[in-house]
């Protein structure tokens, strides 16, 4: 019970003035309209930064998530949780520019924001891998934070369930990051690019993360058959 009700750590809430900070550069750009054109242009860019914006609380979820389970302090903690967060800054880039793409295609929008345009599929390429490196690295640090969790669960007082639940957790992250790196690979060889095959390969994420559920869920039931 010591791990359900507890103060904010020092580590938390600088984590949240990070991730503020993060939002805070998704729309810093943004000027105030002079005209009505510049207003509605500006409205236009709102629609990407509801989505950049929505990814990042997400983020923030999964990172708020973490520490309601497992309360670590340890340094090796502390080291995942700065390269986690100094990655969440530099995913803010390449998220806002992906996120202003996706409402321009799929909205018809020709807007005033020329500058995120890109030359060719080269670029485009570039593009993909720069965004999966960094998605990669985001859910790797997630990853890892869980596997600490889990080796260090009986040591630090927590129970089967929640060692179990760090395992799980910890196979969950990798899948995003492993599709992060297939997206990068991808790109990198130039596969379908021309048809942004490696952005649509995130959406390998819900069936990979549904199959890796229950096989979890299927080897937990053989054990406690076992121990049974």
């Amino acid at each position: 019970m010591r791990h359900l009700a507890r103060d904010i750590t020092r580590l938390e809430a600088f984590s949240d003035a990070v991730f503020a900070f993060a939002a805070t550069l998704l729309v810093v750009s943004l000027e105030v309209p002079k005209t009505f054109p510049q207003l509605v242009s500006d409205l236009t860019g709102f629609i990407a930064f509801g989505l950049a914006f929505s990814v990042l609380i997400l983020i923030w979820s999964v990172h708020n998530g973490f520490f309601k389970r497992f309360t670590l302090q340890d340094t090796y903690t502390v080291v995942l949780n700065s390269v986690l967060l100094f990655v969440v800054l530099f995913y803010v880039y390449p998220l806002k520019f992906v996120s202003m793409g996706i409402a321009s295609y799929f909205l018809g929008i020709d807007s005033a924001q020329d500058h995120y345009t890109l030359a060719g599929y080269d670029e485009l390429a570039s593009l993909f891998v720069i965004y999966g490196v960094a998605f990669a690295a985001v859910f790797l640090c997630f990853a890892l934070m869980y596997l600490h969790a889990y080796r260090l669960a009986p040591a630090e007082g927590y129970t089967d369930d929640q060692r179990d639940e760090a395992l799980m957790l910890f196979r969950h992250y990798l899948i995003f990051a492993v599709v992060g790196l297939l997206s990068v690979l991808t790109a990198l060889l130039g596969v379908g690019i021309r048809f942004s095959l490696p952005g649509w390969l995130y959406g390998l994420l819900g069936p990979l993360c549904y199959l890796a559920g229950k096989l979890g869920s299927r080897r937990k039931q053989r054990s406690e058959k076992k121990t049974d």
